[in-house]
């Protein structure tokens, strides 16, 4: 089933929004925090998101330019503000498509259901991970962290993968070194320390504190 992640601050809106598409057996969900959308939306992972412009704390132009820093998920815009100069700043942005407000349901959903068929096969997914606001691009093995992004190399975007999939609990360096030996690399117990060391100043000089924690005489742990 597809997911949608809808961004429009309008209860009534959103809402109906959401039972329509569910009556299309499409899942929604709708924002809750307007301060971290995209937090939110690594953390559903949606096939797309209707993203109106006017919202508080920042608009739909900032959350599509945040969004399209870690993604290329399709984006429709939602908006009143219709005009011309509006439709072409959205679709500059990296928006796929723009409907205007008031608008019919079928017409959204028939929208909907074309971008959705020109993006994906039936085993798409969104290549993200994300946790406390630090998200793991699978698509280029890079991490985002308040709009920096940061290139890793081969091993420490295994290291990263590994942690960030086991989340809340250890990953012993003996399951960190069978995953690094899978890409063909020559690791020993050395050479684990070395590429964790790099992966922690990298992330530090990024503001990401204390991100990987050591569990002595185990591994490793993202908490």
């Amino acid at each position: 089933m597809y997911r949608i992640m809808i961004v429009e601050d309008d209860a009534g809106i959103s809402n109906a929004i959401k039972n329509g598409l569910g009556m299309w057996e499409i899942e929604a969900r709708c924002v809750e925090n307007f301060k971290d959308v995209v937090g939110e939306v690594a953390e559903y992972k949606p096939h797309l998101v209707l993203l109106d412009i006017m919202l508080p704390f920042y608009n739909g132009y900032h959350w599509c330019t945040e969004i399209r820093k870690v993604s290329k998920i399709p984006i429709i815009f939602l908006s009143s503000a219709s005009d011309n100069m509006n439709i072409v700043m959205a679709m500059n942005m990296g928006a796929d498509d723009f409907i205007a407000k008031p608008f019919d349901l079928g017409v959204l959903v028939a929208k909907i259901q074309a971008v959705l068929r020109r993006t994906y096969d039936f085993t798409a997914s969104i290549p993200i991970m994300e946790h406390n606001g630090v998200m793991l691009n699978m698509e280029d093995s890079s991490v985002t962290y308040n709009g920096e992004r940061i290139e890793l190399t081969k091993n420490e975007y295994r290291i990263m993968l590994s942690l960030m999939e086991s989340r809340g609990k250890v990953v012993s360096r003996e399951r960190l070194m069978e995953k690094l030996w899978e890409s063909d690399s020559f690791v020993d117990e050395n050479t684990l320390t070395v590429n964790i060391n790099r992966l922690r100043k990298k992330l530090d000089a990024a503001g990401i504190h204390k991100f990987i924690s050591t569990k002595h005489g185990i591994g490793y742990i993202i908490q």
